[in-house]
């Protein structure tokens, strides 16, 4: 007999947003950087570079990586409706970012204990051979940044800021990861045609081992940003400060609400979730709070409790907490 009602109070927990244009792009990076990656191994192995080796196999971690991303995308689109989530899929991209982030963080670790290790022992190098290859790999790796940061400032311009107390972390930290990938494989690229060139023309070795070191530096700094960025929502870290005076100040101006509990917490990568409960001598609809919290574009599930503020006015709450 409630079924009309059930049905206009039921909404969706579909938080994951949608990125069809960056998932392609991803597919395509990948199949470059796939076979990239088997010419650099091969070409490593053919003329002694251990800096090309080690591009190649650093590439190899980086497929691995836009696999994980791919993955993520369809994951997260398969079972968007899936009611065993309870707050839907949306975090799965952020998941695919930090994944990826961590998998940064082993690359670095690899890169910096081969070039401790070709200082210790340094190999003989066909300079000529390995320049061209490592050239080779550094266009592609161009390509591919091109191709994912152009999708990434297409998906957030699609985007449609809120408020002026909305949080600036409108990312698809999935593609983010990507993209940064990519651009750590341009970097080693860029630093092994350094150090072979180096080597060539001025006799210095050295340069090979101390260009690594230095990439897998840079490497982590990008790392560490990305898992700052996708931890704190996998962990569902309250929202902005600022934010959430923004949704208090909306509420308690409305006849004499007070809120005496509030969590506002990411459900996806630009989606938030949003409990709150109130103490008010008039009590209303839970609709009517939900009203009060329009202009909040983000927060896509709100739920609201009313309590009855009973034996003193509300306004003497604050005095009394």
């Amino acid at each position: 007999m409630h079924s009309y009602t059930l049905e206009k109070l039921q909404h969706s927990h579909s938080f994951s947003s949608s990125n069809e244009r960056g998932e392609r792009r991803t597919r395509y990076v990948l199949l470059l950087t796939a076979v990239t990656m088997v010419v650099e191994i091969v070409a490593g192995s053919l003329y002694g570079s251990m800096a090309l080796l080690a591009d190649g196999w650093h590439m190899g971690t980086h497929v691995a990586a836009f696999m994980i991303a791919i993955f993520a995308y369809q994951y997260a689109s398969k079972h968007a409706e899936n009611p065993e989530y309870s707050f839907g899929t949306g975090k799965v991209s952020v998941l695919g970012g930090f994944a990826s982030a961590v998998t940064l963080t082993v690359v670095a670790l690899v890169m910096l204990l081969e070039s401790v290790q070709r200082i210790i022992d340094p190999h003989p190098i066909q300079f000529n051979e390995a320049i061209a290859v490592a050239s080779l790999g550094l266009f592609i790796n161009v390509v591919s940044a091109l191709l994912l940061k152009d999708d990434d400032h297409h998906h957030h311009h699609d985007e449609h800021d809120d408020d002026h107390h909305h949080d600036h972390q409108h990312h698809d930290h999935n593609l983010r990861a990507a993209y940064f990938h990519v651009l750590a494989d341009a970097l080693t690229s860029l630093l092994a045609i350094v150090a072979l060139v180096s080597g060539k023309y001025f006799g210095w070795n050295w340069m090979d081992p101390v260009m690594g070191i230095v990439g897998a530096i840079i490497i982590t700094r990008w790392s560490y940003g990305l898992v700052k960025q996708s931890a704190p929502i996998l962990l569902d870290a309250s929202i902005d400060e600022k934010y959430q005076t923004a949704i208090k100040t909306a509420i308690e101006r409305d006849a004499d609400n007070r809120i005496s509990d509030m969590h506002v917490w990411r459900v996806g990568a630009n989606h938030y979730a949003a409990v709150i409960s109130l103490v008010t001598h008039d009590p209303q609809s839970t609709e009517h709070y939900k009203q009060l919290l329009q202009e909040f574009k983000q927060l896509a599930h709100v739920t609201v409790e009313v309590n009855l503020c009973a034996g003193m006015p509300c306004s003497t709450l604050d005095s009394a907490r």
